[in-house]
């Protein structure tokens, strides 16, 4: 059985699709919160599997001998350690045969605050002997273009990271490389470095927004305060603004510019174009 973990969410849901294009779906089963909203999965043939990370208890019927399991990491920030670790308790206990993780690009070498987490996670699976894949995700093209609302009424694109570029690709790629690892072979034991085919910068990113949306979009740099007084006067919390301006600082170093070409590798075919996500987003 291949068990995807947080299968309701925007990534497991990509993930169970590409799944169902491979295997029965007698074949998968989905980890999830809410029954009411995994009804869909279920219509498809799913097996659903009710469990919550932050209720280890909870979580001793999710897996079972020989299952292949795909821990997609949580989005409760601060918390995901614990989570994952009773993902990974669970899964040991029951004797998966390979436990995959959705960690973060370039895995202990990235500094940045939002991979501690993750960096603890990968550690986790390797204390506990399971067999493993890490599939280290970059930057996904949504995270800005689901934003684009507020890029045009503004017009401009607002960020902390200079001159930085990045390697994004498509929610759906990285989906499609965590179905090839699951429905594949020879991956045990493998961390991918999975990024888009090419890195871009913000005024790179502004003018290709400002092309297809026929409006003027400049990119503004600012400085990482003004970055965080811009976010928190927005509505974000700062604690979670505080993470965002980090990113971009990292994003300024170099971090998420890799293009290691793992992605594309996986999945068999380039990997989305940012510029084919600005007009999907456009078109919503």
């Amino acid at each position: 059985m291949i068990v995807v973990t947080g299968a309701t969410g925007k990534l497991g849901r990509h993930v169970i699709d590409g799944l169902l294009e491979k295997v029965p779906g007698a074949e998968v089963a989905a980890v999830v919160r809410d029954k009411g909203k995994a009804a869909d999965l279920a219509a498809r043939g799913v097996e659903l599997r009710i469990a919550d990370y932050s209720e280890p208890e909870t979580l001793k019927g999710a897996f079972g001998s020989g299952d292949k399991v795909l821990l997609i990491s949580g989005s409760e920030v601060g918390r995901r350690v614990a989570q994952h670790r009773a993902v990974v308790d669970a899964a040991e206990a029951a004797g998966v045969a390979l436990l995959a993780y959705t960690g973060v690009l370039g895995g202990p070498e990235a500094d940045f605050e939002l991979a501690a987490e993750h960096k603890a996670t990968e550690q986790a699976i390797l204390d506990s002997g399971l067999p493993y894949v890490f599939l280290r995700n970059g930057w996904y093209h949504e995270n800005y273009t689901e934003n684009l609302a507020r890029v045009l009424e503004h017009g401009a694109v607002v960020a902390g990271a200079g001159e930085g570029r990045v390697a994004s690709a498509a929610r759906a790629d990285y989906a499609a490389a965590a179905v090839a690892v699951l429905t594949g072979e020879g991956h045990e034991g493998r961390a991918y470095e999975l990024s888009g085919d090419t890195a871009w910068s913000f005024a790179e990113y502004a003018a290709e927004v400002g092309r297809q949306s026929g409006k003027e979009i400049a990119y503004s740099s600012v400085p990482a305060d003004a970055h965080r007084e811009i976010l928190t006067d927005a509505g974000l919390p700062e604690p979670l603004a505080d993470i965002f301006v980090d990113v971009d600082v990292a994003i300024g170093r170099g971090l998420l510019e890799r293009t290691s070409g793992d992605l594309s590798r996986l999945i068999g075919r380039p990997t989305t174009p940012v510029s084919e996500a600005i007009a999907a987003a456009l078109k919503d």
